[in-house]
């Protein structure tokens, strides 16, 4: 079970990697393509679109797929994708092989947690699918700053997307070598998948993680020229920079579980997006020196991916019996914020600078904050109305009464 669970968290290592390096060489690979930084953006908008969309999409089409099978197309057109953004000069080929390289990643993450989950048996499942979405987390203190420490230190951007490319090959080598026979999973038609989304308490959820994460990923999608002055342009200063990021994510997407079971997703969700608004706030100047740099980026760490767990948790207990369906919305709608925050972002600099988009990040994220308790409300009067509406336990009569 663990070398199985190993070369599945390889798969999503290679998946996250590609889904965070591209904005650590996005200066190079813009002046590389002739564009500008703002329109590089959106080779970020359309790996990350392509994700969030064909994610359920692909599921429902791959139901009866063997799952080896599977995980080998995906990681096959991931590789493709990627292979191609390295080689290819013009810009407007590049941005449709990130789309490719989005697909094939949509083909894969869902499909192995849902795989790590059958490998296990029921006392274990929970740390198996952990072992697994570890290679997100990993993904993010590993594998987009050694990326971008290879762009800079071979100065070219198109190393990078090579060296995803070999993350993605050996994922596959592992998984063709050693994944055994996984049953597929039941067939669940793609309308029943998006079903979730008509339910007020759902939507107004899923509306935060959207706000929140578009806020967000304003500052990530182009965080070389936001934190320029901290790094004096030094592309290994930011690689530190990222790692130290990652780092603290990876804290924050541990720790956030065991803070919710002590005191409640409401009260987690709540702090975590408060301090990332401010921190977002006070990045012009915080982003202007080194040290204060490092403490933005903690705390944009641990508070930005310690918001998943309660979100979850908060979606899971609005609707119990859809929760392998929630979570791959939460998913999709955390890539469709991403996919959005690249072509706020370009707007951003063409009005303010690159190093004012810490504010605009913050009114996205206050207003996820509004939607946040928008969403305790409903789900508060819902549970209310429910419990009203449960029947009074029936008494046997007594002996007068049946008389």
């Amino acid at each position: 079970m663990y070398r199985s669970l190993l070369v599945l968290t390889a798969a999503l290592f290679a998946i996250g990697t590609d889904s965070f390096v591209i904005a650590g060489i996005l200066p190079d690979a813009a002046y590389s393509l002739g564009v500008g930084v703002g329109t590089a953006g959106w080779l970020i908008t359309a790996y990350a679109f392509s994700y969030a969309v064909l994610g359920p999409v692909m599921a429902a089409l791959t139901t009866r797929w063997p799952r080896r099978t599977l995980f080998l197309t995906g990681l096959g057109i991931f590789i493709v994708g990627n292979l191609l953004t390295a080689l290819v000069p013009v810009f407007g080929v590049a941005l449709a092989s990130r789309a490719v390289a989005g697909l094939g990643g949509a083909m894969v993450s869902p499909t192995a947690v849902a795989a790590a989950a059958a490998l296990a048996p029921p006392e274990r499942r929970g740390r198996a699918i952990a072992t697994v979405m570890a290679g997100l987390s990993a993904a993010t203190a590993l594998g987009s700053p050694i990326g971008t420490a290879i762009g800079s230190l071979t100065g070219n951007w198109r190393a990078t997307m090579l060296f995803v490319s070999a993350l993605g090959l050996l994922a596959a080598a592992g998984i063709a070598l050693l994944l055994p026979k996984i049953p597929s999973p039941p067939l669940v038609p793609l309308r029943a998948r998006l079903a979730p989304l008509g339910d007020r308490r759902i939507g107004m959820t899923l509306l935060t993680t959207l706000l929140v994460f578009t806020g967000l990923y304003i500052v990530y999608a182009f965080i070389a020229e936001s934190l320029d002055r901290a790094t004096g342009g030094s592309g290994t200063t930011l690689a530190v920079l990222l790692f130290i990021w990652g780092v603290a994510s990876t804290i924050g997407t541990l720790g956030s579980g065991a803070l919710v079971d002590r005191l409640g997703a409401r009260r987690i969700i709540n702090t975590v997006i408060v301090v990332c608004a401010i921190d977002f706030a006070l990045l012009p100047w915080s982003s202007a020196h080194l040290a204060t740099t490092i403490a933005a980026l903690v705390a944009w760490g641990i508070c930005a991916w310690g918001l998943l767990t309660p979100q979850t948790h908060r979606l899971i207990g609005a609707m119990p019996t859809a929760a392998p369906l929630l979570t791959g919305l939460n998913t999709a709608t955390f890539y469709v914020g991403v996919s959005i925050a690249p072509l706020v972002g370009q707007a951003g600099i063409a009005w303010l600078g690159a190093h004012w988009l810490g504010p605009m990040g913050a009114v996205l994220i206050a207003l996820g904050l509004i939607a946040a308790e928008t969403a305790h409300l409903i789900i508060r009067r819902h549970h209310t109305a429910t419990a009203h509406a449960q029947p009074l336990p029936t008494m046997a009569p007594t002996a007068t009464e049946t008389a």
